[in-house]
């Protein structure tokens, strides 16, 4: 997983001022592991039955939190991100929460614009609970440009 994230990632180099981010912090293997013992993380594999996206999240509170999807970079455009996006959803609506939510940016194409086509909606001001500010904040502490974050939301009730 961490090497579909760092082939994600490569997908950045595209956008010169966000470029470092292919040469960013990948979440770690032992993270890995508790997301998926968790049981809220899909792997998408390929025709050949390799790897090639996964999507990873937990249960904060009501909602199912993504915390990464990513795809490898030979792989994008395939529908791989769709298809795990729909699985995460149908599995939050399964357990009964009410939303799901992320970080992300609001520009990138891959990003907002991508999750704003599933009924996704970006926050504003007061729709940002302490959980999603919180998540907010410490990204712009580890480099990321806080214009350009934002939180969304996808309401299930």
């Amino acid at each position: 997983m961490p090497q579909i994230e760092q082939s994600a990632g490569e997908s950045f180099l595209a956008i010169p001022e966000l470029a470092w981010l292919a040469d960013g912090d990948n979440i770690s293997a032992e993270r890995h592991r508790t997301l998926i013992a968790a049981g809220a993380c899909w792997v998408a594999a390929d025709e050949e039955g390799r790897p090639a996206g996964f999507l990873s999240a937990g249960i904060e509170g009501d909602a199912l939190h993504i915390w990464e999807l990513d795809v490898r970079l030979d792989r994008q455009g395939q529908g791989f991100g769709r298809a795990l996006l729909e699985r995460a959803v149908a599995d939050a609506r399964r357990r009964g929460l009410a939303a799901v939510t992320l970080t992300t940016f609001r520009a990138v194409p891959w990003n907002a614009p991508f999750y704003r086509k599933f009924g996704f909606r970006i926050l504003e001001g007061a729709e940002i609970d302490r959980r999603l500010a919180s998540l907010l904040e410490d990204e712009v502490e580890h480099g990321m440009p806080s214009d350009q974050r934002c939180a969304m939301r996808l309401d299930l009730r």
